[in-house]
């Protein structure tokens, strides 16, 4: 490896998953000014709106949202091909 490429402050942070409140602690160099109490220690806090705890691949809950009518749009928009 090089010299003098990759970050030498790495520290534990706590990246908070918005969405199912689950809060997970691992090695970062990115950078916030916002902190939070976890199990009794002060951690620097990233907000992230999914993580692998809510994302339905990894959960296995797949939702289905229809924005505005984009699936009936599809679906008239293609029917003359499945003729």
């Amino acid at each position: 490896m090089q010299k003098g490429i990759h970050p030498e402050d790495y520290r534990l942070v706590a990246f908070k998953d918005m969405s199912n409140e689950q809060i997970f602690l691992t090695k970062s160099t990115a950078p916030t000014k916002e902190t939070i109490e976890f199990e009794g220690n002060e951690y620097p806090l990233i907000k992230l709106e999914i993580s692998r705890t809510s994302h339905p691949f990894y959960t296995g809950e797949t939702k289905l949202l229809d924005t505005a009518g984009r699936i009936d749009k599809f679906k008239t928009k293609y029917a003359k091909f499945k003729k």
